[in-house]
């Protein structure tokens, strides 16, 4: 149960967490700390902020500007309550706190918590900024929804560690398969980074390829860490999401199946 950790707060039963079994190698490189990026922050469940934050999340590039990304099972219920810190650095929200008004999330987990469908769009409502309603996008920039990262693949991955007055961790590492599921070996991916993105560089700039989340949710233990595959249902859930759709209800998360 590394990653995906339970803590109460208040009446809600905070679901957040993430990474995988097994014991690391002396050879595995550790995340370190940094100040963070724009376009990925700290998600709050309802009553959490600015407390505790459970997950991570990054901005997706929509036409609307109103859509990030995260792991489902960091999400349970409609969405709505969750708040999103971009760039979440020492218990400061340098580029504000955007609220969530609904979230999406494929059939396989709405209906049945399929690991290989271990992602979530939520959108967030515009925040007035110097008396202009400004879009999340407009504020922090976005990185595409690409393909799944594939073994070979080199990416960076950002996310923070379940607490409240922190930094972010980042990793460059290359991908490889496990069972499946994209992986990677990073120690360092604690409770908390589960939704995490995988960024990857193209000729078209930073796509994302991949989320902490998946098999056993994300993994057992901080040194490696999984992504469900981000093939054509993620892409169908996130033109949901852009389009303005009504969301869905997701289910409370059950077990990782980590020993």
């Amino acid at each position: 149960m590394r990653r995906l950790g339970r803590v109460v707060v208040g009446l809600t039963l905070l679901m957040g967490g993430a990474a995988v079994a097994g014991t690391a190698s002396p050879t595995v490189q550790g995340a370190q700390h940094f100040a963070g990026v724009p376009t990925v922050g700290a998600l709050f469940v309802p009553g959490a902020y600015p407390m505790l934050h459970t997950c991570t999340a990054s901005v997706i590039s929509t036409r609307a500007g109103d859509v990030i990304t995260t792991a489902a099972h960091c999400v349970t219920g409609t969405g709505v309550g969750y708040k999103f810190a971009p760039g979440w650095r020492n218990g400061k929200a340098p580029y504000g706190v955007w609220n969530v008004t609904a979230a999406f999330g494929a059939p396989g987990w709405i209906d049945k918590q399929n690991p290989h469908r271990d992602y979530a769009f939520l959108t967030v409502a515009n925040n007035t900024i110097s008396g202009e309603s400004r879009t999340l996008q407009s504020v922090t920039g976005a990185d595409r929804l690409g393909r799944t990262a594939t073994a070979g693949d080199t990416v960076k991955v950002i996310g923070y560690g379940l607490g409240s007055k922190d930094e972010a961790l980042r990793c460059t590492t290359h991908v490889y398969l496990h069972s499946g599921y994209p992986a990677f070996d990073c120690d360092g991916f604690v409770s908390g980074t589960s939704g995490s993105p995988w960024l990857r560089k193209t000729s078209h700039g930073l796509v994302v390829g991949g989320d902490i989340g998946g098999l056993h949710q994300g993994g057992c233990t901080p040194q490696t860490s999984y992504s469900p595959p981000l093939g054509r249902p993620a892409h169908r859930t996130l033109h949901r999401a852009a389009g303005g759709r009504n969301g869905d209800v997701f289910p409370a998360p059950g077990s990782d199946g980590c020993s």
